[in-house]
């Protein structure tokens, strides 16, 4: 990381969670209203609990569901230094964690002993839901909302996946990390790096595992033109190198000026240029927007917002577009 003033340019150096006198559950908190760090526009998470006990009074950092109907596990740590010094594995303390979300049943028995509690907890940033529901009522009609959205209402809970954070990593969590993937074990492994920028703070967000192919750095150089990759049609292009909404302006598919709605919701806005939204007067990010319209942790942007005039997701023109090249 470099910062540019006039003419000077001056390395940054990344710092520690520690360093900056941030705590594990500072960060925790971070993503938890940011889950979208972690994630990307091709994907929804709801966020359904944090600090959850287990039978063996373990507790677990954050819990999601994700646009698969998968439970996620999301496990944090500061600093290569915190992982270091436990007595158990990171990651095998986390797969103990995901283990104990296998015996959850279906989503009526995740309310009850997560969402729930999560809901009661947070009570105040649910206010306008609650009316008259109890909090297992609102947490089923949410959890189900986000499941039969998704279309993944029978697929709840047929596989766990871990996500462990820390602003830098050991090589033996690494190493153990990638044995786990490679025996069929969904783990994936975030830095989260910190820079001081004055009084600010900006955190680079870096995915060490699994790692991305080539092929998804290929794609993305054909991508800088104005022409849509070219793929033979049927094989799947790796969700990274998907062209986002400023491609997709570039191709001409939409264009500004379009109304952009939500999926199943009466929410629209204009597209801009930019390619952001304006809704009420307000510019967003489409991500932004639809945060607001579905009240998840994040959104898979491109197969919730609908093109008015086709009535076609943008996922949907995306695929054809591509197919067609």
């Amino acid at each position: 990381m470099y910062k540019i003033s006039s003419n000077h340019v001056t390395k940054m150096e990344p710092l520690t969670f520690a360093e900056l006198d941030m705590q594990e559950s500072d960060i925790e908190e971070l993503l938890r209203q940011n889950i979208e760090m972690i994630c990307d526009e091709e994907e929804s998470m709801l966020i359904v609990g944090k600090q959850v006990k287990n039978a063996s009074q373990g507790r677990s950092d954050l819990t999601a569901v994700d646009n698969s109907g998968d439970i996620v596990l999301i496990e944090i740590k500061r600093d290569k230094r915190d992982i270091e010094s436990r007595a158990e594995a990171f990651e095998f303390q986390a797969i103990r964690y995901a283990a104990s979300y296998a015996t959850i049943q279906d989503p009526d028995d995740l309310v009850n002993k997560v969402y729930a509690p999560y809901i009661e907890k947070y009570r105040h940033e649910f206010e306008d839901e609650y009316r008259s529901l109890t909090s297992v009522e609102l947490g089923s009609r949410k959890l189900i909302d986000f499941l039969e959205k998704n279309e993944v209402l029978n697929e709840f809970n047929q596989q766990q996946k871990v996500v462990l954070v820390a602003s830098d990593f050991d090589d033996q969590t690494l190493s153990a990390v990638s044995w786990l993937n490679k025996n069929g074990v969904n783990m994936s492994c975030y830095k989260l790096i910190p820079y001081k920028y004055d009084d600010d703070i900006v955190i680079h967000v870096d995915k060490l595992l699994p790692p991305s192919h080539y092929d998804d750095y290929y794609v993305d150089l054909i991508h800088s033109s104005s022409h849509a990759p070219t793929r033979k049609k049927g094989t799947r292009t790796p969700r990274r190198s998907l062209p986002r909404i400023k491609t997709m302006l570039e191709w001409g598919v939409i264009k500004p000026g379009d109304i952009i709605g939500a999926k199943d919701q009466n929410d629209e806005g204009e597209l801009l240029e930019n390619g952001n939204i304006l809704v009420n007067g307000i510019e967003l990010t489409l991500n932004q927007w639809l945060k607001k319209v579905y009240r998840w942790s994040s959104v898979q942007t491109y197969a919730f917002a609908v093109h008015k005039e086709s009535g076609k997701t943008l996922s949907q023109i995306r695929k054809e577009y591509m197919d067609e090249i």
